[in-house]
């Protein structure tokens, strides 16, 4: 319980340094546009392919070129993800090393970042895809087991964004470095995630509460609820998103040089980023 308020102390923190630099907010927002804008096309192209494929005989073929436009998309958005997450780093650390970042600045780091950054995200895409495929073959104890590795995976790589762009590594020596401070900050890294799940939970809550109200008003009330619903968690993500950004890069700042980043309490990020 002590780290998981820990966690939520350093949310807090997050969430001011975060204020400090709001325009950071607008990366996560291009992200989704450049996911969207990635996934519109390829959404034509598998319906006119499928068009194609079922016209005449009547029974629909499979396209092979489905499979493959298929993973070259989640390819796409994992490089689209991790460029923007790098680039939320990148403000980070320089917001959290006493600078004043920007948009541009943040989005001209991560392209010098480039090289690191995207065999990365076609690493972590991969290993994602294997391990989905391999727990929709398993039995339930093999898809505990999987799921259990791809948690591990997602712990042990925590760290390999900042490493990459706060340190210019490359993915596979990110890796090992993630890796290597796996045994100082483990746990802050779990905790990290129970404490910002419960900071979304929290956040969802009136969204909810407002559908459900609504409900009984009628049909027209409930879509009009639901639209403001949608655009409330789109926030919640977008806040949650970049604070957690800020998290990750003040993790491994502090694992890295033993030292509170600017913005942070000494002895509340001491108590939670402890070495071990």
């Amino acid at each position: 319980m002590f780290k998981i308020r820990n966690t939520l102390e350093l949310a807090k923190l997050s969430w001011g340094v975060l204020k400090q630099d709001r325009e950071l907010l607008a990366l996560p927002v291009l992200s989704f546009l450049a996911s969207l804008a990635l996934l519109i096309p390829v959404g034509v192209a598998i319906l006119v392919t499928q068009n194609i494929g079922s016209s005449g005989s009547g029974e629909s073929t499979v396209n092979p070129l489905l499979a493959v436009l298929g993973l070259l998309t989640l390819l796409g958005l994992s490089v689209i993800g991790v460029f923007f997450n790098g680039a939320l780093v990148a403000g980070a650390h320089e917001r959290l090393s006493g600078g004043d970042p920007t948009v541009g600045s943040a989005l001209n780091r991560a392209f010098h970042r480039i090289g690191g950054l995207v065999p990365w995200a076609l690493l972590t895409a991969t290993v994602g895809i294997i391990l989905r495929l391999m727990s929709e073959r398993a039995g339930w104890l093999g898809q505990f087991v999987v799921r259990a590795i791809g948690l591990a995976w997602e712990v042990t790589t925590f760290l390999v964004v900042p490493a990459i762009v706060i340190d210019n590594q490359r993915a596979w020596e990110g890796v090992k470095t993630s890796g290597s401070l796996l045994k100082r900050t483990w746990g802050e890294n779990l905790i990290a995630r129970v404490g910002f799940g419960i900071l979304g939970f929290i956040a969802v809550l009136p969204a909810i509460a407002l559908v459900v109200l609504l409900a009984f008003l009628g049909t027209a009330a409930v879509i009009f609820g639901v639209l403001l619903a949608v655009i409330w968690l789109a926030v919640v993500v977008v806040v949650l998103t970049a604070m957690n950004a800020i998290f990750q890069t003040a993790l491994y700042m502090y694992a890295t040089t033993g030292a509170a980043p600017s913005g942070f309490d000494n002895s509340t990020i001491a108590s939670s980023f402890g070495h071990r």
